[in-house]
């Protein structure tokens, strides 16, 4: 072949091979390349290339591949996206911001729930940049069925609702009042409409309706869960270490319930419940789970919370005797000042929905807790206060820099990772899966079927993807700026689009969709 022949030759090849590349193309809509891809499910930790087509997971190789859009990964962990079974923010624009920042994909209500809930996820449907689901909250219904003034123009479902201007006239009768029998089966009414609603369960807190809820109220919540084969999220009756209102005991008051009523149960904020009883507490879950309870914890990756000033938990007699702390050791978020006695007693007086913060759990506890191979981390994210005049911060513009509020709104899932990096906390795949697999496994378990494509990263699973970088991740936001976002997160992926690049939130996309049962007449 003469020289001339060589170079035309040679020269249709590279047309020939330009010419596949747009073809390639449209194999993906979305690649992720050069990743060390973590799926907790199978125990893949290796460099590997995805390719998402169609809101889904299409391929997970380690040949070449193209797509229209290209996201490169090299020194990045890529994760299944992050599920949060608790989180108050799930349909604030500002909150999502934050939990995207995270990491977080799907974050769920699940203690506190919503009502109504055919409004509640209606009126999301094409406006959600994450993934959303709820319970049916019995709070909320609490409050409608035993406050007849009591007026909502949608959901008065939690105590973030309670304090909108939408809402009007709400009292503490949800916490206080005890119901009769009438009012009961009203209540149970409308916790069952929510189910045959499409709700994921029972968002059951009764830890704020101490002496209000009874003993009746919660066995029939948690039998309601069981006879649609779903699950309860459960804020316990007590938190301390007191014999007689101890958090174990209103651990064990729900588990009992469980075991005649069926259902799930998620234990949450644990730790922050049973205090020093911490390892008993989840050594009691896990051998009921051992003899075929469905039951787990969750715990959040801090030693203190955020709540109303008018909590049961945080009276005196509680507060200061049963968790051994004091007026000083809660401090009104708005003004980030630790309470005394005579502002404590001012507000509960005045206004007892006030947001603050509290003391809890001790470092050792809480460590063993978030390390314990059976339990699920979550972020319990609490609704933020504008830091100008205290109003609720809820639009998407908010600054980071300008609200107050608990920093685990902003950073749980980050100093997790953080903790695995700089204090060896547990094996980065556990620490992963603990927000991924596990909780997606167990809800797949208690009757919610959609949780079968999540927290997994293999072919099939829904495209819900976390990108971060194990050598930098971190929380940011502190007890005097908690919106600050996480850092070391810069891609994020809900059903197959990027919500979350170059660690900037993208404004105005939404692919977020409903985590929900089919409807029932």
């Amino acid at each position: 072949m003469s020289q001339q022949l060589r170079a035309i030759a040679i020269v249709l090849i590279l047309l020939s091979g330009l010419a596949v590349i747009p073809a390639q193309a449209k194999d993906y809509d979305l690649v992720i390349l050069n990743g060390r891809v973590m799926d907790p499910e199978s125990g893949l930790d290796e460099l590997r290339n995805v390719g998402i087509k169609d809101g889904r997971i299409a391929t997970v190789t380690k040949k070449a591949i193209t797509g229209k859009e290209t996201i490169d990964a090299t020194g990045h962990v890529v994760a299944p996206g992050f599920i949060d079974t608790h989180n108050h923010n799930v349909t604030s624009p500002f909150g999502q911001k934050l939990a995207l920042r995270d990491g977080i994909t799907t974050p769920l209500e699940l203690e506190g729930g919503v009502y109504p809930v055919d409004d509640w996820y209606d009126s999301w449907e094409g406006k959600s940049q994450t993934n959303y689901g709820a319970t049916s909250g019995v709070m909320g219904i609490r409050e409608i069925v035993l406050n007849p003034n009591f007026k909502t123009v949608t959901f008065g479902a939690s105590i973030a609702d309670m304090e909108q201007p939408k809402a009007t006239h709400g009292t503490m009768n949800w916490s206080t009042k005890v119901a009769t029998d009438a009012e009961i089966e009203k209540i149970l009414s409308l916790v069952e409409d929510g189910l045959k609603q499409g709700s994921l369960g029972v968002g059951l807190t009764t830890g704020y309706m101490v002496d209000g809820i009874t003993q009746r109220e919660t066995f029939s919540m948690q039998a309601l869960a069981g006879k649609y084969g779903r699950l309860t999220g459960l804020h316990g009756r007590f938190s301390g270490q007191d014999q007689g209102a101890s958090g174990m005991l209103g651990t064990d008051e729900q588990l009992g319930a469980q075991a005649a009523g069926g259902g799930g149960l998620i234990v949450q904020h644990m730790s922050a419940q049973c205090l020093d009883l911490t390892k008993y507490c989840q050594e009691m879950i896990d051998k009921a789970y051992a003899n075929g309870t469905q039951v787990i914890s969750e715990i959040y990756p801090y030693g203190y919370g955020a709540t109303i000033v008018g909590a049961d938990y945080l009276h005196p007699d509680n507060y200061q005797n049963n968790m051994g702390h004091t007026y000083s050791d809660i401090v009104e978020i708005a003004t980030m000042k630790p309470l005394t006695k005579e502002r404590y007693e001012e507000l509960l007086k005045t206004a007892p929905l006030t947001s603050v913060t509290f003391e809890n759990a001790k470092k050792e506890d809480l460590v063993q807790a978030l390390a314990h191979p059976t339990s699920l981390i979550g972020s319990d994210a609490f609704p933020y206060s504008k830091k100008s005049d205290g109003s609720y911060a809820g639009d998407w513009d908010t600054p980071y820099d300008a609200v107050n509020g608990h920093p685990r709104g902003a950073g749980a899932h980050a100093v997790v990772l953080q903790m695995v990096r700089e204090n060896n906390l547990m094996p980065l795949m556990l620490a992963i899966s603990k927000m991924t697999y596990m909780p997606a496994k167990f809800m797949q378990d208690n009757g919610i079927p959609q949780m079968a494509h999540k927290g997994r990263l293999q072919v099939g699973a829904d495209a819900d993807v976390t990108i971060f970088n194990p050598d930098s991740v971190k929380q940011v936001a502190t007890p005097a700026n908690g919106g600050l976002p996480s850092t070391g997160i810069p891609y994020v992926v809900v059903n197959g689009t990027i919500v979350v690049k170059d660690s900037k939130v993208l404004k105005d996309v939404y692919p977020g969709k409903p985590i929900r049962l089919p409807v029932q007449n």
